[in-house]
């Protein structure tokens, strides 16, 4: 059965009103008199109103999907996948509809690959920068502090107690240096797995922040291969860094638990919610990075964590990836 166009469906609509009307005034027994007396007036105005209202029903049922189609492309985020319109019927506008989801199918996998890219190359970079930290300034540092140590060891007072501080305030440095050499190479996580770099991350959080940080960690979580666990990582890293810029919390729960599924990541707070709020840099980045391992990121506000506020909930769901060997 050959579909009928758009154009055509609208022109016999049109051509359906017309003619009714048409017919209604050859052979209804209406006359209309000069002047124009106001039953007459009445049952013209009535007729006109009846087939303005019939036209536009029957245009608002043909155009419906277009409709739809407008609303998706004002709303769409190609960081949120599978937002796609039901194809129904024929003709134009079920090739419109077609034609839009396939260009969203595009446009996601081209929007996954092209994160995946500058994911990687910054994952690179930040070893790069990691990696001249801990071998340039680190081992200056290092080197300048044995100096200070010599000279301390050999002078008199009061200046050995100036070198003194000067040593507490390079080391202090120091030591800043190395956590954000942790912080941009989790090497740990090289070293001994996920649950132990993730442990790791959330002492350094609370030690560093202050916050509260309580850990619900499985022992046994299914097996991930390394790229899995980095976003993982990243994902936990990013939201205790929103929780403490951001949201004015005071606890956080951070939960890694496996399923028959995968793995799933939680991190929630008792600050003051999302609410509202535009997404920043650091959830697209969240986002960009679930798209990468194609795991689901959910995030929204509870009705209430706790009494301090509605507080926030980061949820990754990660699908279960067999370790390469």
């Amino acid at each position: 059965m050959t579909s009928v166009s758009l154009y055509w469906r609208i022109f016999g609509l049109n051509a359906v009103v017309l003619g009714s009307a048409t017919a209604l005034l050859l052979w209804a027994p209406v006359t209309v008199s000069v002047p124009v007396l106001l039953t007459e007036a009445v049952i013209l105005v009535g007729g006109l109103a009846v087939m303005l209202v019939a036209n536009a029903a029957l245009l608002r049922i043909g155009l419906a999907p277009l409709d739809r189609v407008t609303r998706l492309m004002t709303t769409v985020d190609l960081l949120r996948p599978g937002q796609r319109l039901p194809v129904r019927g024929g003709g134009e506008v079920a090739e419109l509809v077609s034609a839009f989801n396939a260009m969203l199918e595009r446009l996601e996998g081209e929007r996954a690959s092209s994160s995946a890219r500058a994911i990687l190359a910054q994952e690179g970079e930040r070893r790069r920068i990691a990696q001249e930290l801990h071998d340039e300034v680190g081992q200056s540092m290092t080197a300048v502090l044995l100096a200070l140590k010599r000279v301390a060891d050999e002078a008199e007072e009061p200046l050995r107690a100036e070198l003194h501080q000067a040593q507490e305030i390079t080391r202090g440095s120091l030591d800043e240096v190395r956590r954000l050499v942790r912080r941009l190479r989790p090497g740990v996580l090289d070293d001994l797995g996920l649950v132990s770099a993730v442990t790791s991350l959330a002492t350094e959080f609370s030690t560093h922040t202050g916050l509260h940080v309580v850990r619900r960690f499985d022992p046994d979580l299914p097996s991930l291969d390394h790229e899995t666990e980095l976003v993982i990582y990243r994902v936990a890293q990013e939201g205790l860094t929103n929780a403490a810029r951001h949201a004015e919390a005071r606890r956080v729960e951070l939960t890694l638990r496996g399923t028959d599924r995968g793995v799933v990541l939680e991190v929630a707070d008792d600050g003051r919610g999302i609410g509202a709020a535009r997404e920043g840099a650091g959830l697209r980045g969240m986002r960009e990075r679930a798209l990468l391992i194609g795991a689901t990121l959910d995030i929204w506000s509870p009705d209430q964590v706790s009494a301090a506020g509605t507080g926030t909930r980061i949820r990754l769901t990660v699908p279960a990836v067999r370790k390469q060997s």
